[in-house]
């Protein structure tokens, strides 16, 4: 019995010493598993994207058949947000705490759920209501699936991929604005969460065949699970020809209390920063373009053409961070887009040709949006170790989420004091703040693993 016992201890202890699931990870080519990864997450992630925007397609058709009013609309706007706020919080303690697969699971399931309820919604008060938990889920998805994502992916190209990511979640926009603009006056505004929902579930239902990640489990202790895993990943990818596993090193573990110290503290801030930042950008401008463009004298006709020409500037610009992700860096990516914005953003207000107005507006929300795929996508989760990434990640967005419940009415304060130039002074004083913060507090992740990131700069 003893032998048996002290084999079984030693088979136990050959596991733990050999699993090392991030340098394993790290060293595998881009395979077709990679690619299943990325499809799966980003399927659940587009259906993010496609419901964050389609309030703007909803509102209008409720208000119209008099199903809502002024005020309700206004409620389903907020509630959205403050359960996005809500959820991005939650997703961190629990993705950190059960696991990132469990977490994405739990989200999508309820968002699902949630999106079918408010197809079939009686009245504005529990469509409100059921928005409420929708926002529950998409706060939660974004947090989750891009940090999913960043625990699996190579960091050779892992900033193409993240940015890629990001670049599915923004097609939401113009998906959402097309399919609106088709559906809505045939069938009604309910289709609009009827796709969502049931999108969303078939989606769930794939993902279940998704691994959990070796990272976090290595670091529970679930030691077989993780080599397990890792083991059938590297089947998977060809394990011939592999480059030497590095000498296994002592890695740091980090708790939570730990966010509050001297290495995590100033990420933790950076990382408030920057979602602060686009969220901002987002929300107190792009959102508001319609708006302004006929409040300048423009047609609502006009208005909405522009707006869905603009539009495709989203997936261009993620598109772009994409590609310069790798090649140029995330510190440099992220200064030179925020600069970018910055001059455009001089521009913008200065013109009054129509053909220059949307022109350099594209060229606008171009550099946005490439700052939109760094940021969401590929900088935040890469900045914390893995045993903290979700929840500090999840502060992040919470803190991000947070800023668009008050940007609104201090765009709205500014615009009708100063008009288009007030609104860009305040979007390109933001982005002074975000280039010096990224210049004094930013590390750079490009090409290093996650586990090298954890403790150096």
């Amino acid at each position: 019995m003893s032998v048996v016992a002290d084999t079984t201890a030693l088979t136990a202890a050959s596991a733990t010493m050999s699993v090392q699931s991030g340098a394993r990870l790290d060293r595998l080519p881009i395979s077709a598993f990679h690619k299943r990864i990325f499809w799966l997450i980003g399927a659940g992630m587009f259906f993010d994207g496609y419901d964050l925007y389609v309030g703007t397609s909803v509102l209008g058709a409720t208000l119209s058949s008099k199903f809502s009013t002024l005020a309700q609309n206004a409620q389903f706007v907020s509630v959205t947000f403050m359960g996005m706020t809500i959820g991005a919080l939650a997703a961190g303690f629990l993705g950190d705490s059960y696991g990132r697969r469990f977490t994405y699971q739990f989200n999508l399931l309820l968002f699902g759920i949630a999106s079918l309820g408010a197809a079939f919604a009686p009245s504005m008060e529990w469509l409100i209501a059921a928005r409420l938990l929708m926002g529950l889920g998409l706060g939660a998805e974004i947090v989750v699936g891009y940090s999913s994502l960043t625990e699996f992916v190579p960091p050779a190209s892992r900033g193409k991929w993240l940015a890629l990511m990001a670049m599915i979640v923004v097609s939401g926009l113009p998906a959402t604005t097309l399919l609106g603009s088709v559906l809505i006056p045939l069938v009604g505004w309910r289709a609009m969460f009827l796709i969502a929902g049931a999108g969303a579930l078939f989606v769930w239902y794939l993902r279940k065949a998704l691994p959990e990640s070796p990272r976090w489990l290595e670091i529970k202790g679930r030691t077989e699970e993780a080599e397990a895993i890792v083991a059938r990943i590297e089947k998977e990818c060809g394990a011939s020809g592999l480059p030497p596993l590095p000498p296994p090193a002592a890695v740091k573990s980090f708790s939570a209390v730990e966010l509050f110290g001297p290495v995590l503290l100033p990420r933790l801030i950076l990382g408030s920063i920057v979602l602060i930042v686009i969220n901002t950008l987002i929300f107190g401008f792009v959102t508001w373009l319609p708006t302004f463009f006929v409040q300048q004298g423009m047609t609502l006709t006009k208005s909405f053409g522009y707006t869905l020409v603009m539009s495709f500037a989203a997936p261009i610009g993620c598109a772009l961070g994409s590609v310069l992700a790798d090649r140029a860096g995330r510190r440099r990516t992220i200064v030179g887009g925020s600069i970018s914005t910055i001059v455009f953003g001089l521009i913008y207000p200065l013109l009054s040709d129509p053909v220059a107005f949307v022109a350099i507006g594209f060229c606008l929300l171009l550099s946005i949006y490439v700052l939109v795929a760094l940021l969401y996508g590929v900088y935040t989760p890469e900045l914390f170790p893995t045993e903290v990434r979700l929840r500090a990640n999840g502060i992040c967005n919470m803190l991000g989420r947070g800023a668009t419940i008050v940007s609104p009415f201090i765009v709205l304060g500014l615009f009708k004091a100063y008009g288009i130039g007030g609104v860009t002074s305040l979007m390109i004083g933001l982005l002074l703040i975000q280039i010096v913060a990224v210049m004094a507090w930013g590390i750079e992740p490009a090409k290093r693993g996650l586990e090298e990131l954890a403790e150096g700069r």
